[in-house]
């Protein structure tokens, strides 16, 4: 009886576990989920900004923007603008207190086929970051995997040495397109894909059969059979199932929701992917040119509509984001 209370403390947790296999990523803009969890990284997009910007915790760092916005911006729309990109930094800056790792900041989703103006943002939010103290090396920039998306990160990581996370990737040759910029991490959406079959084929899908799974896992063995040294981040999970099944991913990133629940969980976790069976893979080299990218993009339907349909809730949570800071602007 009395080793039995030593042996349950001795227990990890399932997602104590899982950072024994990957690194840990706080999919959230909630500060306390992070200081609860104890990820490594963290990750924000347009979505996780808007509905964390309506929360009463955060309102000083709302305020704090429009402020810096008033000052630097002679028009509304520049400020407007302003106030977006202060914002990013402010809950970046946030974060970066409370994990050792790094941040992912994303790039405003209508810049997505806009190559040029994606650096420009890009550097103007590092020089922002910079301003307070914080290096590049901590700051990830997140763009969406289009053809200028990925050309874009390929000068900032060659030219500027700025570090990029290519969001919205549903498809091998989005992944392929990033490797061969050397782009630092990409972000395949695992939950996604499944929606889109689930939808589609009026099917279920469970474990290794679930089709977001298997794009990460030929991904990943992809990657690692041909020595590229992006990094895979899988993210955008429907259940832990599909997160047990992606454990050795390099990193996965990961709601509160499903934090809490592999916190609270014991069962055994066990490393899936791994390096030394992705080099057995029959994965063939594949080539790409813009061409190439754009035809087999194309013949994705499933890739094409959920890199499209992904920028349009990016926009869209970015314009409701505005409407925000205008009626914040007009009180003030």
């Amino acid at each position: 009886m009395s080793g039995e209370p030593q042996a349950k403390r001795t227990k990890m947790s399932a997602l104590d576990q899982l950072k024994q296999y990957s690194t840990v990523v706080a999919d959230t803009g909630d500060f306390e989920a992070m200081k609860a969890y104890k990820p490594t990284d963290a990750t924000t997009n347009p979505s996780l900004i808007l509905s964390a910007a309506g929360m009463e915790q955060y309102q000083h760092l709302l305020d704090k923007a429009v402020k810096y916005a008033k000052e630097v911006g002679s028009t509304v729309e520049e400020q407007v603008a302003e106030t977006l990109d202060m914002l990013s930094v402010l809950f970046a800056l946030e974060i970066l207190k409370i994990i050792p790792g790094r941040v992912s900041v994303e790039i405003d989703a209508r810049l997505s086929f806009d190559k040029d103006a994606s650096i420009s943002k890009a550097i103007k939010l590092i020089d922002m970051f910079a301003e307070h103290g914080i290096k590049k090396e901590r700051i990830l920039i997140k763009l969406a995997s289009t053809w200028e998306g990925i050309q874009a990160a390929k000068e900032l990581e060659k030219k500027h040495g700025i570090h990029c996370n290519l969001t919205l990737l549903f498809s091998l040759y989005q992944a392929i397109a990033c490797a061969e910029a050397n782009v630092t991490l990409i972000s395949p959406f695992v939950g996604r894909i499944l929606d889109w079959h689930v939808k589609s084929t009026g099917k279920t899908y469970e474990g290794k059969d679930d089709p977001g799974v298997i794009s990460v896992t030929r991904i990943y063995n992809y990657y690692k059979k041909y020595g590229y040294k992006t990094q895979v981040m899988a993210a955008s999970f429907r259940n832990t199932g599909e997160i047990c099944e992606l454990a050795g991913c390099d990193l996965l990133t990961i709601g509160p929701k499903f934090l809490k629940e592999l916190a609270a969980s014991e069962q055994p976790m066990k490393k899936v992917l791994d390096p030394k069976v992705a080099e057995q893979s029959d994965l063939e080299k594949i080539s790409l040119n813009e061409a190439q990218f754009r035809w087999n993009m194309n013949e994705d339907q499933m890739g094409t509509d959920k890199l499209s349909e992904g920028i349009r809730m990016f926009a869209s949570d970015t314009r409701k984001l505005e409407s925000l800071i205008k009626a914040l602007l007009a009180k003030k």
